[in-house]
C-alpha cells in the first residue's frame, strides 16, 4: 500500500504551475447555447448575478448572432442593455464578455457598451464548413472589418480556435495548424488565444504535444485553454495545461455546454471541478467555490437537469444546508 508521503501532491510536483490563474466563465453562453430551448432572460440575469458575486471576473455573458441560427442566444441584447445601467454600480471590476462573429455582431455590441468581444475560427477545415459555411482563411479574413472596428472604439477581442485536438468530421487536427490559426489571430490583434477541444477527445499526451508546438511561438502570457469532458479528460488536460504556464482557463458552470455544431459532445469542464482541483494545488482564483456551487445548483434547477459537475454533486447537499 501506498504510503501517504507518495500519495501527496503539490505545486512543487510540477515544474511550472502559476500562483495565480484567471478563469474565464463561459456557462452563460458556450453552455446556455446548447439547451434545446432558450432559457428565461429573467433567469439568464438571476445565474449572471449569482457567478458575479463568486468572485469571478470574467464571464461571457451572450452572443451577438442572428436569433435564426441559435435562438438561445436571441435574448442577449436585453442581457447586456441590463448591464449597461447595472455593471459598474453592481459589479465593479468585472468583464462582461460577448461573441461576435461578425460585423454586426459588434456593432450591436458597441451599442450596449460592450467592452471585450470574441471571435472565433476552426483549426479544421472540415469543421469551419460545416460550422460557418467557409474555410478556415475566408472565417479569419471576415474578422479584419471586426478587429478594425473594435481597434476604433478601444474594445479587445479574444479568439477562439475550435477543435484543436480532433474534429468530429475529420478526426485528428495536426499541432502545427493550430499553431498556424492562433498565430493569425494573434497577428491581427486578438489579445488571447482559447484553445478549445471541441469535442473533448483531448488527452494529457495529445494536449502536451499540442502545447509544445503552438508555444515555440506563441507565448503562455497569449493562451488560454477551453476543454469539454465527452470522455472525462479535462482535468487531465487542464493540468498539462497548467504545467506549461497556462494561466487563464474556461469553464462553465455545472457543466453546462456542449457543440450545436458537434453531435456527441458534451458539456465544458465544470467550474465547479476546476476550482476543487486548483484548491488542491494551492492556486488561486479569487473565486469562492461555495458560490459557484449555488449557482450551479440555481441553473440545474431552472433546467430540470442534474449537475455536471462532480464537485456540484458531491458538496451541493452541504451548501445547501449552510
Amino acid at each position: 500500500m501506498l504510503g501517504a508521503r507518495s500519495l501527496k501532491i503539490s505545486a512543487r510536483s510540477f515544474s511550472s504551475l502559476p500562483k495565480r490563474v484567471r478563469i474565464v466563465e463561459v456557462g452563460l453562453r458556450d453552455g446556455l447555447q446548447n439547451e434545446p430551448k432558450p432559457v428565461p432572460t429573467e433567469a439568464k440575469l438571476e445565474l449572471l448575478r449569482l457567478l458575479a458575486n463568486s468572485g469571478l471576473k470574467t464571464i461571457e455573458a451572450g452572443s451577438f448572432v442572428s436569433p435564426k441560427w441559435v435562438p438561445q442566444m436571441g435574448d442577449t441584447p436585453k442581457i447586456f442593455a441590463e448591464l449597461q445601467k447595472t455593471a459598474e454600480s453592481s459589479y465593479p471590476g468585472i468583464t462582461f464578455t460577448a461573441l461576435t462573429p461578425n460585423l454586426k455582431g459588434l456593432e450591436s455590441a458597441l451599442e450596449l457598451g460592450v467592452k471585450e468581444v470574441a471571435v472565433f475560427g476552426a483549426a479544421s477545415e472540415a469543421f469551419s464548413q460545416k460550422n460557418i459555411n467557409c474555410s478556415i482563411a475566408e472565417s479569419i479574413n471576415r474578422f479584419q472589418d471586426v478587429m478594425t472596428k473594435a481597434r476604433a472604439h478601444n474594445v479587445k477581442v479574444r479568439g477562439y480556435v475550435s477543435c484543436v485536438l480532433g474534429c468530429p468530421y475529420e478526426g485528428a487536427v495536426s499541432p502545427d495548424k493550430v499553431l498556424e490559426v492562433s498565430q493569425r489571430l494573434l497577428d491581427m490583434g486578438c489579445y488571447e488565444i482559447s484553445l478549445g477541444d471541441t469535442i473533448g477527445v483531448g488527452q494529457a499526451g495529445s494536449t502536451k504535444r499540442l502545447l509544445d508546438v503552438v508555444m515555440k511561438k506563441i507565448p503562455r502570457e497569449n493562451l488560454a485553454v477551453h476543454f469539454h469532458d465527452t470522455y472525462g479528460q479535462a482535468l487531465s488536460n487542464i493540468l498539462v495545461a497548467l504545467d506549461h504556464g497556462i494561466e487563464v482557463l474556461d469553464s462553465s458552470v455545472s457543466g453546462l455546454g456542449g457543440c450545436p455544431y458537434a453531435k456527441g459532445a458534451s458539456g465544458n469542464v465544470a467550474t465547479e471541478d476546476v476550482l476543487y482541483m486548483l484548491q488542491g494545488l494551492g492556486i488561486q482564483t479569487g473565486v469562492d467555490l461555495n458560490q459557484v456551487i449555488k449557482a450551479g445548483m440555481y441553473i440545474d434547477g431552472v433546467l430540470s437537469r442534474s449537475s455536471q459537475s462532480k464537485v456540484n454533486k458531491a458538496l451541493s447537499p452541504k451548501v445547501a444546508s449552510s
